[in-house]
């Protein structure tokens, strides 16, 4: 059964990777904006309102928060997202973000260690680097409710991510987008030598 639910979703996930391929290409419906095929993400002009518009923040003290608009001016810019490369905002410090909420002088368990998921088809490998993960977040955010810990446990397909699970969970709503392919297929593949013809 699971071998079934498996081939199925491998099929939806090239069928979908395909559809927004074409939508990439067909220059009628292409948008200078690199976010516009990613449903998840809010349209430009609804993305990153004034803390008064933004659904969670109240109260008279609202008016008198910074925007993002002015907030994000000073930082490295990004292609794709809210225009801010926060990596890179974070490396030269342009941002010290808090690690906890309720102590704020605890320091980050940065966990440098890149996983590799090998996929199928011609597409790169997806490496997925822990350190700048864990720079931001504590391991119990994606840990065991998101991803279970463990080798060949978890099911990941670019089906699951564009309808909002496993990484979709982050990116195309508060992290890059997944119109960003090369930001996650990053590492080419190895080129498989034929094997000696045998007698």
């Amino acid at each position: 059964m699971s071998i079934v639910r498996n081939l199925i979703i491998n099929t939806l996930s090239a069928a979908i990777v395909f559809a927004l391929l074409l939508l990439l290409v067909n220059k009628e419906s292409h948008s200078a904006d690199p976010n516009q095929f990613n449903r998840l993400l809010a349209p430009p002009s609804k993305r990153n309102p004034p803390p008064t518009h933004d659904g969670i923040h109240d109260g008279p003290g609202a008016s008198m928060l910074q925007t993002p608009k002015s907030a994000f001016d000073t930082l490295p810019r990004s292609k794709s997202g809210n225009y801010v490369d926060w990596v890179k905002s974070l490396e030269e410090n342009k941002i010290e973000p808090r690690y906890d909420k309720t102590d704020p002088d605890a320091k980050p368990i940065v966990m440098d260690l890149n996983i590799v998921h090998e996929v199928k088809g011609s597409m790169p490998n997806v490496v997925y680097p822990h350190k700048q993960h864990t720079e931001w977040l504590d391991c119990s955010n994606c840990h065991p409710d998101i991803f279970l810990p463990q080798k060949g446990a978890n099911n990941i397909s670019m089906a699951a991510i564009l309808l909002g699970e496993k990484c979709g969970v982050c990116h195309g709503k508060v992290a890059f987008p997944v119109s960003e392919c090369r930001r996650c297929h990053s590492q080419p593949k190895k080129k498989s030598t034929p094997k000696a013809a045998t007698k």
